[in-house]
């Protein structure tokens, strides 16, 4: 069911530092920002040969990651994702499995304009799976 590893996404108090730190302390090459008012952040990505790392800031305070920071204030990795060729074949195999999606189960369109969805951590050992359709 899984492909590759689309991103790495960290969850940073300040997008503009983070995007600055990517920047000049480690040379990367980072994308300009971007406002998600769908899913209450705004993004960046850091381009990597074989993969992204997606920092993601709130927008607003109702946003997802304000929660993670207000209990991890220096931020943190938040998920990663991975690639599927079927999201909705994907959805429907873990569901029988047991596996839990959040939200009502319909994926939603993410920062690449491509339907994604995220599974419970509890059911991945703490970890935030995001599932992103290629």
């Amino acid at each position: 069911m899984l492909g590759r590893v689309n991103h790495i996404a960290l969850a940073v108090p300040n997008l503009a530092e983070a995007a600055e730190r990517y920047r000049s302390m480690l040379g990367a090459s980072v994308t300009e920002p971007e406002a998600l008012p769908e899913h209450g952040v705004s993004v960046v990505f850091v381009t990597l040969s074989n993969t992204k790392v997606e920092l993601l800031e709130p927008l607003g305070a109702d946003s997802p990651i304000a929660a993670f920071l207000a209990k991890n204030p220096a931020g943190g990795m938040h998920h990663i994702c991975y690639e599927v060729d079927d999201i909705l074949g994907a959805r429907d195999s873990l569901v029988a499995a047991g596996g839990r999606v959040l939200g009502d189960g319909s994926p939603k369109i993410g920062a690449h304009g491509k339907p994604v969805l995220f599974l419970h951590p509890k059911d991945f050992f703490g970890t935030l799976i995001e599932l992103e359709q290629v």
